[in-house]
């Protein structure tokens, strides 16, 4: 009963925004509609409804670093914050935690060389990661619903920009 009659509200404060059912939560940029799953019930999938609603009224629509991702989702459960405050609505700060937590290990993930587990940060046009350590490059999946696979096949191997020099 809490998600239809927080979907009301939300359709009467929002009439720019269109709600459509659908299997799963989410934002979609290219329709402008926001996704709902309408067999789902509870508070948390309210919570999943004003957090997609963040994402619309915030505008997002992509985003080319990983890291980026994260600050999008941050920004989207700040935005549901306040939607749900003005509506008398509390959202768990564990369950925000819990959700980004997931894209925190993701991240991660990602992170980790292949070849000598560093950890280390995309680097150029943000397709691909560079090991500070032994200069390996990977690409990942841009697809942040996979598993976090990381492949060096067909990545071009640059040189080092600096070498450290060991004979001092």
């Amino acid at each position: 009963m809490v998600m239809q009659t927080l979907l009301k509200t939300l359709i009467t404060t929002y009439p720019e925004l269109n709600y459509t059912a659908g299997e799963q939560f989410c934002w979609s940029p290219e329709t402008k509609e926001i996704f709902y799953n309408a067999s789902a019930t509870g508070q948390k999938a309210a919570w999943s409804l004003l957090h997609e609603t963040g994402h619309a009224l915030l505008q997002h629509t992509t985003y080319k670093a990983d890291f980026e991702l994260l600050k999008l989702e941050i920004a989207a459960w700040d935005t549901a914050r306040d939607i749900a405050t003005k509506h008398s609505f509390e959202i768990d700060e564990d369950h925000i935690e819990d959700c980004l937590d997931t894209y925190r290990d993701w991240l991660y993930k990602r992170s980790i060389c292949p070849k000598c587990s560093t950890k280390c940060l995309q680097q150029d046009d943000y397709k691909h990661y560079h090991c500070f350590n032994c200069h390996t490059v990977w690409k990942v999946s841009a697809n942040r619903f996979c598993r976090a696979y990381r492949s060096t096949k067909n990545v071009t191997v640059r040189q080092p920009i600096f070498r450290l020099r060991t004979n001092l």
